[in-house]
């Protein structure tokens, strides 16, 4: 099949390996697939613009967890990320510790939201995150702090036209609560065997593979179908 559909993929758990490492098998049917590709993810905004240099795809990405993305040469600013700064801030002020050491290059280059390591006090920083009105996001990988209208699916309804498409066009791949709000507006969507229990019950297919294996399955069953 030639005409084949725009994919919206996140990175974690969906193009790694169990070790958390990227895939190399993923690197070739991504650069060849025919149609657009948005890498989405709640890694900071470098990392992704940085695997689609690498896998040598143009740079369409979804970042912070709907934060920040870019496409078509526009950089699409939805979080300011100060609300999310003032609750951690009062997360740590109590006692909270993010988890990355002294340089966390985890946030260093985030801009509209924060990650804390999964071993980060839960119920403080819940607790504080709705004091300041904020919610807490569990990708599997880390907490993300961030607004409530901020996620990976909203931010797709300013990409996909950009693209010259709806986003019920796309076909996306994920395993995490964080790309519930993708499944629930693209065509079809595959959640990989390690997802979460979110994104299982909001996906159309729960795949039999897990992490990249999983994706490979299901763009080879795209490409055959």
């Amino acid at each position: 099949m030639t005409d084949l559909p725009p994919l919206v993929l996140d990175i974690d758990g969906t193009l790694t390996r169990p070790d958390h490492g990227v895939d190399p098998r993923v690197f070739d049917p991504i650069r060849d697939w025919p149609a657009p590709v948005v890498i989405a993810t709640g890694k900071a905004f470098p990392y992704p613009v940085a695997l689609c240099q690498f896998i040598g795809i143009e740079e369409r990405v979804i970042a912070e967890n709907g934060g920040i993305g870019f496409v078509d040469d526009e950089v699409l600013v939805h979080g300011d990320g100060e609300s999310a700064t003032a609750a951690v801030r009062a997360f740590t002020e109590n006692g909270g510790d993010l988890g990355w050491g002294r340089s966390d290059l985890v946030n260093r280059w985030r801009e509209t939201e924060v990650a804390l390591r999964r071993d980060a006090d839960e119920e403080l920083l819940r607790r504080i995150a709705t004091d300041h009105g904020v919610e807490v996001v569990d990708t599997g990988y880390a907490y993300h702090v961030k607004q409530g209208d901020m996620s990976k699916g909203r931010l797709l309804e300013e990409v996909a036209p950009r693209l010259g498409y709806d986003p019920a066009d796309f076909v996306a791949i994920g395993d995490s609560e964080n790309d519930v709000s993708t499944f629930e507006r693209v065509g079809r969507s595959y959640a990989t065997a390690n997802a979460d229990d979110a994104a299982k019950a909001a996906a159309d297919v729960v795949l039999e593979g897990a992490h990249a294996t999983g994706t490979l399955a299901a763009l080879a069953e795209l490409r055959e179908s």
